[in-house]
């Protein structure tokens, strides 16, 4: 049970955390291989077989979550494809609630992302979050991703927090690790980031199964 008494900034990731990570999930294993292949002539299996090895070379380094690399290396519009399937960017249904609860609440709220700032535009365009939080930044803006301690230092010098008073929410255990490598106290995965994928094992993290039950635990701050 986390201590709010004990908690002044809350690091919050995006997607699979406050956002459904269906629609990523969809984009990157199912739509984009069958948009690369129609772009070539070829059967949707061939586009797979091209993309799947380079989003496993590339997976937990910061052109993973580049869509400039992607567009240059594809040759394909992929912020393009990825506004073709919008309308499946979602807010998870248990998470606005908590985030109108944390903004009454006088903390320091900050959204951190591996997002590519301009998947982070498209979102904000179908998701209102940007009231919620004083900063969203992307690890974009210091050219490391949140799996490196660079992140983690870079993110100290922009926005102060203390470590040992913070609470970071990530779908991403390698991420969560990080945050711990670098000192961050309270730490919490989630449990299903897809809504259309099974409950995952979140190993030596505790997991968040519903927003509500941190929103019901949420104290005033005392003064």
């Amino acid at each position: 049970m986390l201590n709010w008494n004990e908690i002044d900034t809350v690091l919050l990731d995006m997607d699979g955390t406050l956002l459904d990570l269906h629609f990523d999930n969809h984009f990157w294993v199912e739509y984009l291989p069958r948009r690369y292949a129609e772009h070539h002539g070829q059967p949707v299996e061939w586009g797979k077989a091209e993309i799947y090895p380079l989003m496993a070379e590339k997976q937990g380094q910061l052109d993973w979550y580049c869509l400039d690399f992607w567009t240059r290396e594809l040759g394909v519009p992929i912020v393009e494809l990825k506004r073709e399937i919008a309308h499946l960017i979602r807010l998870r249904t248990d998470a606005e609630h908590f985030l109108k609860t944390l903004q009454k609440n006088g903390r320091q709220v900050i959204l951190i992302t591996n997002a590519h700032r301009d998947s982070l535009s498209l979102k904000m365009e179908r998701v209102e979050l940007m009231t919620y939080f004083q900063r969203l930044i992307s690890s974009h803006d210091f050219g490391y991703p949140k799996e490196a301690q660079a992140f983690w230092h870079a993110l100290q010098d922009e926005v102060p927090f203390d470590p040992q008073r913070t609470l970071f929410i990530d779908d991403s255990l390698n991420i969560l690790r990080s945050a711990r490598e670098y000192g961050v106290a309270q730490l919490l995965a989630v449990r299903q980031p897809d809504s259309r994928g099974a409950l995952r094992d979140t190993e030596e993290f505790d997991a968040v199964d519903d927003y509500s039950a941190l929103t019901e635990a949420l104290e005033p701050r005392r003064p």
